[in-house]
């Protein structure tokens, strides 16, 4: 499954986002922080969508509610439903 999220709140504007059985495959993030949303991609990719939410839902950024960390996480629980 695939989808391209529009996020809200950070610098980063859409993540895309390839899911296969509940794992993360590939993740992309069109702006932001590159070096640290590279990262967060490297790190997330074959775990499973469940852990990736347990582990980054909800962190911030600075004063925001939010982050993009916490936006793939919103674009994950919108792919599992």
């Amino acid at each position: 499954m695939e989808l391209t999220y529009k996020t809200e709140g950070t610098c980063s504007t859409h993540i895309e986002i390839v899911i296969d059985n509940d794992t993360v495959q590939e993740v992309a993030f069109w702006g932001g922080c590159n070096g640290n949303l590279q990262g967060i991609s490297r790190l997330v990719k074959g775990m499973k969508t469940d852990e990736v939410i347990a582990r980054l839902e909800g962190v911030r950024c600075g004063r925001r509610s939010t982050s993009c960390p916490d936006q793939l996480c919103k674009a994950l629980r919108q792919m599992k439903e």
